[in-house]
């Protein structure tokens, strides 16, 4: 059985607590079925099908791209028969454009508690093994304890949540750092946040499998995601004001790529790494917005850069196709309006470590042009499928080598070349804005001087590593986690995808 939960009821105030966040509760009663898919379970001829028990209840965010499932935001799925392992199992997941992330299985060992806790909840609690033996070894000491007369410590040990045709209440509460499963009343698992996801992303629960569902209960969950509702997430603080151009040139420039309705992605980056260029005269940091279809999320956009002034607005309605105009914007103003060395492209869900970036790019000689960031080396367009790039469109075989787009510098004089091929009208340009960078940077290494391509994992494009130059699919929350790691002296990530 699969159900979606009418329209969601207003957000909670900012103050709520762990359990206001959200609950959603069931009672059903898992049944097994036999398997015949081969993928899942190849049988020979004549033998009795795999018996297969399990369900899932998933929190989905809106679809993003059409023919494609919506994202699971969090992937509840506990497997009373049927799993590779032949014991029972729960697993925890979640999965964004048809990519699953690392699972986190519970197989009836406690998480260690030197492990990350979620709120100061367990990832995984113990339950009741089919081959859990105590050894002599723990008897002996029991019964020497008994003895002495020591005391005791008292262990209860529970079975495993769920049975089959066993009726059962699960509720799962939202946290400040996860997601908790209770069953019965009893604790069971805990997942924290996955990096770039939110429960403001969540817009529907799905149960489906093997149960009969009783009933289903839902409150406080957030209606609308925090872009929409500007008024909640812009803090129209003097603090976060970006401080005047300097009128001398600087060392660094950063632009950053944002929508016009991520008011919420902007404030993060305000409140966090972007402090960084406030406490400094040699680095600058604006975000390039293209115009919005809506005019109300147009009219909030003014009034946001009126205020930071921190907001270069280009003159054009916002599409992917026309992304690589924003970068050619980025670069004409590291040239013509704020002079600087090295000029950086980024998007705003990218966490910049900046000094690091800047460390990184001043190992090159200063005298020489410089292309930083995670190269991608002979990479082939795609001829087939949903993100097909035609013979019209790239002629040829392969791509320039070129740095993913989450996050890349360029030196001043490449930057200098884009703008006079754009003005001379001669820069040719791809839909891709990452390739279209190293299109030219490869031209300019061709025709007019030698450039030296760094590559760095450490730029890192599918989210967040420890280590990290810059972390990418990074939620407003997220960024203001990592700040303040950063600030603690750690560069670990807050939590992997």
């Amino acid at each position: 059985s699969k159900r979606l939960l009418p329209p969601l009821p207003p957000p909670p105030p900012p103050s709520r607590t762990f359990h206001d966040a959200a609950a959603a509760a069931e009672a059903p009663r898992p049944r097994a079925r036999p398997e015949y898919d081969p993928k899942i379970a190849e049988r020979k001829s004549g033998q009795e099908p795999l018996m297969v028990s399990q369900f899932m209840v998933e929190l989905v965010g809106t679809k993003a791209v059409d023919g494609e499932a919506p994202p699971r935001i969090l992937h509840f799925n506990p497997r009373i028969r049927g799993d590779y392992s032949g014991k029972p199992v729960i697993e925890m997941n979640s999965c964004y454009r048809m990519q699953w992330g690392q699972s986190q299985r519970c197989e009836g060992y406690a998480s260690r508690p030197a492990d990350e806790t979620v709120d100061g909840q367990l990832k995984c609690e113990k339950w009741i093994r089919d081959d859990d033996k105590k050894s002599e070894e723990s008897k002996m000491k029991w019964w020497v304890k008994r003895l002495i007369g020591r005391p005791k410590d008292v262990h209860i040990s529970w079975p495993y949540p769920f049975a089959e045709g066993k009726l059962f209440v699960l509720t799962l509460t939202a946290g400040l750092e996860g997601y908790h499963v209770n069953v019965d009343g009893r604790h069971v698992t805990s997942f924290p946040y996955r990096t770039g996801y939110t429960l403001e992303d969540a817009t529907g629960l799905s149960l489906n499998g093997d149960i009969d569902i009783e009933s289903i209960f839902a409150s406080s969950l957030p209606n609308s995601h925090p872009s929409f509702a500007p008024e909640r997430y812009l803090e129209m603080s003097e603090q976060w004001r970006a401080p005047p151009l300097p009128t001398e040139p600087v060392e660094l420039f950063i632009g950053i790529l944002s929508a016009a309705s991520h008011f919420a992605e902007r404030m993060a980056v305000r409140k966090s790494w972007m402090m960084y260029t406030r406490k400094s005269t040699n680095i600058v940091a604006r975000f390039f917005v293209a115009l919005n279809g809506k005019k109300e999320v147009n009219a909030e956009l003014k009034r946001e850069a009126e205020f930071f002034q921190d907001i270069v607005i280009v003159p054009f309605m916002d599409s992917y196709d026309l992304v690589v105009l924003k970068t050619i914007a980025i670069a004409e103003y590291g040239v013509r309006v704020i002079p600087a060395k090295y000029i950086m492209k980024c998007d705003d869900d990218t966490f910049v470590r900046i000094d690091s970036v800047l460390d990184q790019v001043k190992k090159v000689r200063s005298d020489k042009s410089v292309y930083v960031g995670s190269m991608n080396y002979f990479h082939r367009p795609l001829r087939s499928g949903k993100w097909a790039v035609t013979y019209e469109e790239w002629p040829e075989e392969a791509y320039p080598n070129y740095a993913n787009g989450p996050g890349y510098v360029i030196s001043a004089d490449i930057a200098r070349y884009i703008v006079s091929e754009f003005d001379n009208q001669t820069l040719r340009l791809f839909k891709m804005e990452d390739v279209n960078m190293g299109m030219w940077v490869e031209k300019f290494n061709n025709t007019l001087r030698p450039v030296e391509y760094r590559h760095d994992v450490r730029f890192y494009q599918s989210g967040c590593f420890d280590g990290y130059f810059t972390a990418h699919y990074q939620s407003p929350q997220h960024m203001i986690c990592l700040w303040r790691k950063l600030q603690s002296g750690s560069s670990r990530c807050c939590n992997v995808r």
